[in-house]
């Protein structure tokens, strides 16, 4: 008679076999033994239409007129933070933030032909794996006077290029609720990958959240870096500012010839 536990060591044993006979087991391939440092809070990322700088309460009074906005609140549908009602409220935000010891948030500023740049927006590079070089993007602020404008992307830009070439990360991930339907569109036109939707992820403010997850590997990036670089440049811009051609076009183009 056979007992269980004779079966699974015959079993066992026959997959043991079967794996010896068609070579090694499928393990992956070997990671280099590099290490990626955590962000810096002492940094400065500048690009042709903005830059990326630590927070700081510097940062509020223009964070702050550039939300005087009507439905300025919906803004925070998704994020984490409740809306600011009152600049003091922002103040004690940003002070949260720049001192907290494992989300490194920033602001965006934008440059201005009548006067010196303005913090307009921010974002935070958080949930660091450095033992897996893992960081994500994420509690992206962008206020009307950003959203849709080439220093909006650039920012993303300059934050992906700043995570892989400076700090050696080799997964960048783009996480939102899933029914953010603005922030799964600007995931893919981003260049992150669509990777799944983790359902009961986490209450967010009291409701359930379903969570969509992106992301960008260290070895897509130089492909994607033209993509970004190409949408970018000045020449794809008219007299009006008006993108004459589409990331996600220049994004298909650049993978197209990388494909070749």
């Amino acid at each position: 008679m056979t007992t269980p536990t004779k079966l699974i060591q015959s079993l066992s044993g026959r997959a043991l076999g079967s794996a010896t006979a068609n070579g090694p087991a499928a393990l992956g391939p070997i990671v280099p033994d590099l290490h990626a440092q955590q962000p810096s809070r002492d940094i400065r990322l500048t690009g042709r239409y903005g830059s990326i700088v630590p927070i700081s309460p510097a940062h509020a009074d223009d964070l702050w007129d550039s939300l005087q906005v009507p439905d300025s609140a919906s803004l925070f549908d998704y994020l984490f933070d409740e809306p600011y009602n009152s600049l003091d409220a922002l103040n004690s935000a940003i002070a949260k933030k720049a001192a907290a010891s494992d989300t490194w948030t920033y602001a965006i500023l934008r440059k201005s032909c009548s006067g010196p740049p303005k913090a307009v927006g921010m974002a935070s590079l958080m949930r660091m794996d450095l033992p897996n070089r893992v960081i994500e993007v994420g509690s992206i602020l962008y206020s009307p006077t950003l959203q849709r404008t080439p220093c909006a992307t650039e920012a993303m830009y300059l934050l992906a290029s700043y995570v892989f070439e400076t700090l050696g990360f080799r997964r960048y991930e783009w996480k939102c609720n899933d029914l953010n339907t603005p922030s799964r569109r600007a995931g893919g036109r981003l260049g992150f990958t669509y990777e799944g939707t983790f359902r009961q992820h986490m209450i967010a403010k009291g409701r359930n959240r379903d969570t969509a997850w992106y992301s960008m590997l260290d070895r897509e990036w130089p492909t994607t870096k033209r993509g970004f670089e190409q949408w970018l440049d000045p020449s794809n811009f008219d007299t009006e500012g008006k993108q004459k051609r589409k990331l996600e076009d220049c994004m298909a183009e650049v993978s197209t010839k990388s494909d070749a």
